[in-house]
């Protein structure tokens, strides 16, 4: 299925819950968000059919993201569906690294290797001060667990201009001694109304910092819906990445649908949702609708990031927190 400006849409977002278990102050206010109740939840079944269909688009790839997904009861069994149940013969997870270790022997044996791992710094204190929570040698226990049991492995890091602008080398040296993907991410204004850092630290310092320490960079060759820029390092077992969310200097790639927790679709990170695609599949429409449907979207979605927040029917308010639209 492709878009009106010819970009292959295959990849999807799902947000799985929209509670976290951690108080990133990037992310959200230190007393949370109004949760959702679990009735208004997209339903596991409801997800399964929904991958079902978009699978009948073309659609290969999917990543279930949250919150925090691992919180929500019986996340694996979901996992187990999709797997089982689906043409998906790619699934990823993002995870903070909290709750995941118990869940390790099972992904294993679904064949679901491939796990994202949001960290910010490497030291312990500085990781109490950004999550608002103690729980940095269990995410790190996590990482090494995930590695010992051969799952690919990318750490995703959040760059703060003032904050932990001094942890990217740290961070990134960790692809020197292991075969991860480290990517620095734009710090985007998706904290739930919390205020944001006055000066962002752009994808260009973020790799001033890095050729600083390491010498010249050269990108890697890129693929379709890539929205890291990777690089190599001589003797390095990983890479390192640069993701510019809030340049937004990858769209014209992107290849990906995101739906909420409570169904809402976005078709670009910064829109304000353009469709509730389970008050729709709860109207009792068929799956032919429900193609259609998507095939509508998809021909609607935006150029880039910029025409998308330009189009939000409330620009000038809060935008929501990341933890309630899956990154």
């Amino acid at each position: 299925m492709k878009d009106a400006y010819n970009r292959t849409i295959d990849y999807v977002r799902i947000a799985v819950t929209d509670r976290c278990n951690l108080r990133c102050f990037y992310c959200m206010p230190e007393n949370g968000i109004p949760y959702e109740p679990r009735p208004h939840l997209l339903s596991y079944e409801e997800i399964t059919r929904l991958l079902n269909v978009l699978s009948t688009l073309g659609f290969s790839k999917v990543r279930f993201t949250g919150g925090e997904p691992f919180l929500r009861k019986d996340f694996m069994q979901l996992l187990e569906n999709t797997a089982n149940a689906t043409d998906f013969q790619s699934i990823h997870i993002t995870s903070n690294g909290t709750l995941l270790e118990k869940h390790i022997p099972k992904l294993k044996d679904l064949g679901i290797t491939k796990i994202n791992l949001s960290i910010d710094t490497l030291d312990p204190e500085r990781f109490k001060t950004i999550t608002r929570r103690d729980d940095f040698e269990k995410v790190m226990r996590c990482f090494h667990l995930l590695l010992e049991n051969n799952f690919q492995v990318k750490l995703n890091a959040v760059i703060m201009a003032g904050i932990n602008t001094q942890d990217i080398v740290p961070l990134a040296k960790l692809a020197e001694r292991y075969p991860v993907s480290v990517r620095f991410i734009e710090e985007m204004p998706f904290n739930g109304g919390y205020k944001q850092n006055v000066k962002m630290f752009s994808a260009q310092a973020i790799r001033t910092t890095l050729e600083n320490h390491f010498g010249t960079l050269t990108p890697l060759p890129g693929l379709h819906g890539d929205t890291s820029t990777e690089f190599s390092l001589p003797g390095h077992l990983g890479q390192i990445g640069i993701i510019a969310a809030f340049s937004r200097t990858f769209c014209n790639t992107c290849n990906r649908l995101r739906i909420g927790p409570k169904g809402e679709i976005k078709s670009c990170l910064y829109d304000d949702g353009v469709f509730n695609i389970r008050d729709f599949m709860r109207s009792g429409v068929s799956d032919v609708e429900l193609t259609e449907k998507f095939e509508e979207i998809i021909r609607l979605k935006p150029k880039d990031g910029f025409e998308a927040e330009r189009m939000r029917k409330a620009p000038n308010t809060a935008m929501k927190s990341m933890s309630s639209i899956g990154g």
